[in-house]
């Protein structure tokens, strides 16, 4: 009967860890500061900053973490270029103050994503649509995204004849 009764308690804990494990999106994260951290990071690193904007009801930002973290080529073009960052969207928080500053991303659906220069600067808004092929994601696509907005891409150095 112990065992019975210490199975019950621990079992709503056991769910409760499975779900926050799944949790890509945080409600009560300070988007602001987040980003701002990320800012700092890529000037450090000489990188871009990356912002997957979404929530965590949102079946293709689901995909596309998973998609990031299991395809080898893709995670590695995203940690060479850039710094990610994830930001919720969702009732609990819409971050409606950053999305005003980014000029309403959201208005190309979820997941979208900002990219911003080292200074913080939006520099280019991407309708993950077109990153997709069939139910799922297109590395090639999303590695040529990757790679037309990285610092490299931009610098007028890689452009000298």
């Amino acid at each position: 009967m112990k065992k019975l009764l210490l199975f019950l308690f621990l079992l709503p804990l056991a769910s409760l860890a499975q779900t926050e494990q799944f949790l890509i999106y945080h409600a009560d994260a300070n988007a602001k500061s987040d980003v701002e951290s990320s800012v700092k990071k890529a000037k450090a690193e000489h990188k871009q900053v990356l912002l997957m904007i979404g929530g965590n009801w949102c079946r293709w930002c689901k995909m596309f973490d998973k998609f990031q973290h299991t395809n080898a080529s893709v995670d590695s073009a995203l940690s060479a270029n850039y710094i990610f960052q994830h930001i919720n969207y969702s009732k609990e928080n819409k971050n409606v103050a950053l999305l005003t500053e980014l000029e309403f991303p959201q208005r190309f659906g979820f997941p979208v994503f900002v990219v911003l220069n080292e200074k913080g600067q939006r520099i280019h808004t991407q309708n993950s649509g077109y990153l997709e092929q069939g139910e799922g994601y297109s590395a090639e696509k999303v590695i040529e995204f990757l790679n037309q907005w990285s610092v490299k891409a931009l610098s007028a150095d890689s452009y000298k004849e």
